[in-house]
């Protein structure tokens, strides 16, 4: 009884796909035949002609394409895809590969039209006899839905396009009979070769030859080309990395086709059908993890999406900034970039050698190229990627750069404030008495415009009052001048400076210098901002530092050169900002003041053995350290801290010439290695670069050494004693007297008491 139920069960379901198959092979047959016959039923004719009414020209965007990003000298470092596809031409894939295909998918491709109404038929009949259904779409159908698959930017689009509906499949046909007339047979075939999906996330078969076997798709042979032209029908069933088994009975089936419609011979079809699969993968890995560069790579991405969005990405919502991810991962730019793969394994190197990569302490270093604002390598010591040890934040980038809000500047932002008192014409020899701990009062509030205490401001006053501080552990107390002053990096002196500079004056120089915090926020005008309090990023610091050795030429920092679409249109890039920042006396006595922190001030002994100059940076309660310089053809800033959070995490001990100083010195060395070593410009006007000679009399030989150094003078002491009513090894008198104007670094000479009154006749017991 049960075998009876059965073969009645099996005989309604033949009935019923016979039917199926003769209605829809008859709608078929109608849909093609009627509209040229002119005599049919009404409702044959308005089936036709809804046909016909059905729009004909497929408007779809081109088949996805990865987007390749090369450095400065033309080698690729990242591709961005999330559909892996790398287009070839028809002549660039294998004859065997381009036959397999065709025989397995659609053997009378080059005798029929958009439908091939023998194999339709064909097919339903197959259907028919089989429980396991035969395609009747041509190739240039399947080329269609593949078009409208890639295509789909939703999930609505994309149910659409693979909707299992009558409606759907008409309206395929539709555009197949349009391609047909507009493409030739050729183009339809690379088309498919090139949108196809062939399994484990390659796209087109260029892809999926690089994919399996690490062989372009020209280099394919008989065996590998079966084994590609069988997967397209179900990529996940015969997908021989996860499948094999399947996937060689279905490349044996391929083989034996080809056999059977006489284009390999039968002995040919059973050597390879013989031979079991074997893979050569590449596992396509996309983005800026894979690439040698990644925290550049990132720099690079977010300029890009940037570009894609008319420099409106960070304004978009969520949904609206998907898309134009998406637009970067599908659209098969070429990308151009500053990167110079030298200087970035001199940054890596140097960082990775003197950092641990694994550790929660992080240095961060970018470069960058005076005069064009070009950066030419981001680095950071820990490794880029997810997982124990790593992290994707750029951390040496701002906030829009994939980047956090950056960290102090330390006492390298000192060199804007210096720069504004040489620009308004205060004298190098200005000499100012600096203590250990001041206070200073009468400091003017600035207009500002944007975050201040966690609400958003317009023109609103902020800063002034009163400041108390104390200079670092790293510089010394006493008198100095603008040189000495910046060479030993002294906080009070430069509290007072400032205050004389007025805080809004040195504030507008450093965003002269494109200076704001790395979250996008302007600067704070506060008197603390001389030492660096506003959080900033390495590569802007190393762009505003840039300006300075490009003699005041300030270029805002680039990492794209070109972007070239895949029909070889290149995109309109932002106009980058580059502008006379300074004038080139006032930054060439600036370069000149900061080449002696590197010979006599707090970087001492951090030459690079050609002419530089820096600027230390010990930031507030060793919450970090930095170090920013340059020579005339490449500048650096460096920065050091714990990730985790500065002010939690502190760097107890480590200033600015210490491991950022360290890094610095190294990675220059190395990346300017083989490089021409120019000389900086001397200034051809007076800055008033002379100096006083401090009063001293009656200071000890080591109080009045120290203040005649901090007055950038050089000291000798007089052979012998004075006789004196001063206390014995005190100072009587110097030369030059006290209150004399002499060149910098000229000598001092100090005359020391012996502590007994003489009768006056002469100054030493030699005379």
């Amino acid at each position: 009884m049960r075998v009876a139920k059965t073969d009645r069960v099996k005989a309604a379901s033949t009935l019923f796909r016979l039917l199926g198959a003769g209605v829809v092979a008859g709608l078929i047959v109608a849909l093609i035949a009627l509209p040229t016959v002119g005599s049919a039923g009404l409702t044959a004719r308005d089936a036709a002609n809804n046909f016909e009414d059905m729009e004909g020209e497929l408007k779809t965007t081109p088949p996805s394409e990865k987007t390749v990003m090369y450095d400065a000298s033309g080698k690729q470092v990242a591709t961005f895809f999330d559909k892996y596809r790398e287009s070839v031409r028809l002549d660039q894939v294998n004859p065997i590969m381009r036959k397999a295909i065709i025989d397995i998918e659609d053997s009378r491709f080059y005798e029929h039209g958009a439908l091939d109404l023998k194999g339709t038929i064909r097919a339903l009949a197959s259907n028919v006899e089989s429980e396991q259904t035969q395609g009747g779409s041509t190739l240039t159908q399947q080329y269609v839905k593949n078009l409208l698959v890639d295509s789909a930017r939703t999930q609505e689009e994309y149910r659409e396009a693979t909707a299992p509906t009558v409606g759907r499949k008409l309206r395929e046909l539709r555009y197949a009979l349009d391609i047909e007339q507009r493409m030739t047979k050729d183009q339809i075939l690379e088309g498919y070769l090139n949108i196809a999906y062939f399994g484990a996330g390659a796209y087109g078969v260029q892809a999926a030859a690089k994919r399996y076997f690490s062989v372009p798709a020209s280099k394919l042979n008989l065996g590998q080309a079966a084994l590609l032209a069988g997967i397209t029908q179900n990529p996940a069933a015969f997908d021989p990395i996860r499948n094999p088994q399947d996937a060689r009975h279905r490349r044996d089936i391929v083989l034996n086709r080809m056999a059977q419609l006489g284009h390999i011979s039968k002995a040919q079809a059973d050597e390879e059908a013989a031979k079991p699969i074997e893979l050569n993968r590449t596992d396509p890995v996309g983005g800026c993890q894979s690439s040698k560069a990644p925290y550049f790579c990132e720099y690079v991405k977010y300029d890009m999406l940037n570009i894609l969005s008319d420099g409106k990405y960070w304004e978009l919502e969520p949904k609206q900034q998907q898309a134009v991810v998406n637009e970067l991962n599908r659209g098969g730019y070429t990308i151009r970039t500053t990167l110079d793969m030298d200087d970035q394994r001199a940054v890596d190197k140097t960082l990775r050698s003197t950092v641990a990569p694994g550790g929660n302490r992080v240095g961060a270093e970018a470069m960058v190229e005076p005069g064009t604002g070009k950066i030419k390598a981001i680095g950071l010591s820990k490794r880029f990627g997810p997982g124990k040890g790593r992290t994707t934040i750029n951390l040496p980038a701002d906030s829009h750069h994939g980047g956090g809000n950056g960290v102090s500047a330390g006492s390298t932002f000192k060199i804007f404030t210096l720069a504004a008192a040489l620009d308004q014409g205060i004298p190098v020899s200005t000499t100012i008495n600096s203590p250990q701990t001041t206070t200073i009062g009468g400091f003017q509030p600035c207009r500002y415009t944007g975050m201040y205490q966690g609400k958003k401001v317009k023109n609103a006053m902020i800063g002034g009052g009163t400041w108390t501080l104390s200079n670092a552990g790293d510089s010394e107390k006493g008198n100095f001048n603008l040189k000495t002053g910046t060479w030993h990096s002294v906080n009070t002196f430069y509290a007072h400076l400032e205050k004389r500079v007025g805080v809004c004056n040195a504030v507008k120089m450093a965003e002269k210098f494109g200076m704001k915090q790395g979250n996008g926020n302007p600067l704070l005008p506060i008197a603390s901002q001389v030492l660096g309090v506003n959080d900033i990023d390495m590569v802007h610091l190393a762009a505003a530092y840039a300006g300075f050795a490009a003699r005041g030429k300030y270029c805002a920092p680039i990492s794209v050169t070109e972007v070239v679409d895949p029909e070889g249109k290149k995109l309109k890039l932002p106009k980058q900002d580059c502008h006379q920042a300074l004038d080139e006396d006032v930054a060439d006595k600036v370069n000149s003041i900061l080449q002696g922190v590197l010979t006599k001030g707090t970087a001492a002994g951090r030459g690079i053995g050609r002419p530089a100059a820096g600027k230390t940076g010990t930031c507030e309660e060793f919450t970090c350290a930095v170090f920013a310089g340059f020579t005339p053809n490449l500048a650096a800033a460096t920065a050091y801290w714990d990730f985790r959070g500065p002010w939690q995490y502190k760097v107890y001990g480590v200033y600015g010439a210490d491991i950022p100083g360290g890094i610095w010195q190294q990675s220059m060395r190395s990346a300017l290695s083989g490089e021409p070593a120019p000389g900086f410009r001397t200034p051809s006007r007076d800055f008033g670069d002379t100096t006083r000679v401090p009063q001293v009399k009656g200071d000890t030989i080591a109080a009045a050494t120290a203040k005649l150094r901090g007055a950038d003078l050089k000291v000798k002491v007089a052979p012998g004693s004075v006789r004196s009513d001063q206390p014995r090894g005190t100072v009587v008198a110097t030369s030059p007297d006290a209150g004399t104007e002499v060149p910098p670094g000229s000598t001092v000479i100090l005359y020391v008491s012996s502590g007994k009154k003489g009768d006056g006749r002469g100054r030493g017991n030699g005379q």
